[in-house]
C-alpha cells in the first residue's frame, strides 16, 4: 500500500511518519513539492504519486494571523482539501483528514459531539469547517479526526512557550476560562494508526462502515492555566529549574488576541470508543510522556 502523508514538518505529520514507516510505502513530500497554497496543482501531483491512501495533517494553523490572511487560510484549509477529496473520491482512495475544536462556538459546558451544530468564531475555524464540509461533499471514503489543543515536545506550541516563559519570568498570567483537552501529537498519531487496517481494501471497508467525523483528543479536561501549571510542576519534579514563582489565572478578556477562542472545547469521545474501540490516554498521562522527552533537551 502506498500512503501519501502530508505535513511531516508539523507536529502530527512528524509523529505519524515513524509509525507508518515499515508498514507501507510512504510518500512524504515537502511543502514545496505538494504546495497547499496552490490547490489547482494538487490533482496533477496526485496523478503522479498514485496513492492508495491519503493522510493529510497539513494545515494553516496561525489562528490570529488568519484574521488578516483569510484568502490564504481558506486556500490551504478548504480549497486544497476539496481538491484532494475530489481527486480521491472517484478513485476510491480513502482520505484521513484532521479537524479542530475551533469549528464550534464554545458555548455551554457539554462536550461537543461529532454531529453538533458548528459555529466557528474565527477565520481559522471557518476555514477548517469549510474543508471538513468539502471532504464530506466529495462523497469519498474518509475519516476526519477532530482534535484540540495539539502539542508535542518538539515544534512551536503551548508547551514549548510555557517552558520558555517559565525560564524568563517570575510570574505567568494564563487564561483560566477556556476549557479543553490538551492532546499530544503522539496520542493522535497512535490512535490513527490503530484505526487503519493493513490493506487498502480493508481501509476502504473500515471507512465505509465507520468513517465520517470522529473526535480524537486525550481524555479529561483542564484550562490553559491548569495545563501550564501541570507543565511547570511536572518539569520541576524532573529536576528542571525555572525563574517562575507564580502562575496566575486570568480571564480571556485580560489576554486580548485578534481571533476569538471558544470557551468550551470539550469533545465527546463516545464515537471513538464505540466505533474504533480506542480509549485515549488522559491528558495528564500524555503530558508525562512529553515531559520525559522534553526534559532531555532543557
Amino acid at each position: 500500500m502506498k500512503i501519501l502523508l502530508t505535513g511531516t514538518a508539523g507536529q502530527v505529520g512528524g509523529a505519524l511518519l515513524p509509525l507508518l514507516q515499515g508498514r507501507a510505502d510512504i510518500v512524504a513530500p515537502s511543502l514545496e513539492e505538494f504546495d497547499f497554497s496552490r490547490p489547482d496543482e494538487l490533482a496533477g501531483k496526485l496523478d503522479s504519486i498514485k496513492p492508495d491512501l491519503i493522510i493529510n495533517p497539513a494545515a494553516y494553523t496561525a489562528v490570529d494571523r488568519a484574521e488578516d490572511e483569510r484568502e490564504l487560510a481558506f486556500r490551504i484549509n478548504a480549497e486544497s482539501p476539496r481538491a484532494i477529496a475530489r481527486w480521491a473520491a472517484p478513485r476510491r482512495v480513502p482520505l484521513v483528514h484532521f479537524s479542530t475544536d475551533y469549528v464550534f462556538d464554545g458555548s455551554g459546558d457539554r462536550p461537543w459531539r461529532e454531529d453538533s451544530t458548528p459555529g466557528p468564531l474565527s477565520v481559522y475555524g471557518q476555514s477548517k469547517l469549510a474543508g471538513d464540509q468539502a471532504i464530506a461533499e466529495a462523497g469519498g471514503q474518509h475519516l476526519i479526526a477532530r482534535t484540540s489543543w495539539v502539542y508535542a515536545a518538539t515544534g512551536a506550541n503551548f508547551l514549548k512557550t510555557i517552558v520558555r516563559l517559565a525560564g524568563e519570568r517570575e510570574q505567568l498570567r494564563i487564561v483560566a476560562d477556556q476549557i479543553g483537552a490538551p492532546t499530544t501529537a503522539n496520542a493522535i498519531s497512535e490512535a490513527v494508526v490503530a484505526m487503519l487496517p493493513k490493506s487498502d481494501d480493508d481501509v476502504r471497508k473500515t471507512f465505509e462502515q465507520r468513517g465520517g467525523v470522529v473526535n480524537l483528543v486525550c481524555a479529561g479536561e483542564t484550562s490553559w492555566h491548569g495545563f501550564a501549571t501541570a507543565i511547570v510542576s511536572g518539569l520541576k519534579l524532573r529536576g528542571a529549574k525555572f525563574a517562575v514563582k507564580e502562575i496566575v489565572p486570568i480571564g480571556s478578556d485580560e489576554f486580548p488576541v485578534k481571533a476569538k477562542r471558544p470557551f468550551n472545547s470539550r469533545l465527546d469521545l463516545t464515537r471513538l470508543r464505540e466505533r474504533f474501540g480506542i480509549t485515549p490516554p488522559s491528558w495528564q498521562q500524555a503530558l508525562d510522556r512529553e515531559l520525559d522527552d522534553l526534559k532531555a533537551t532543557i
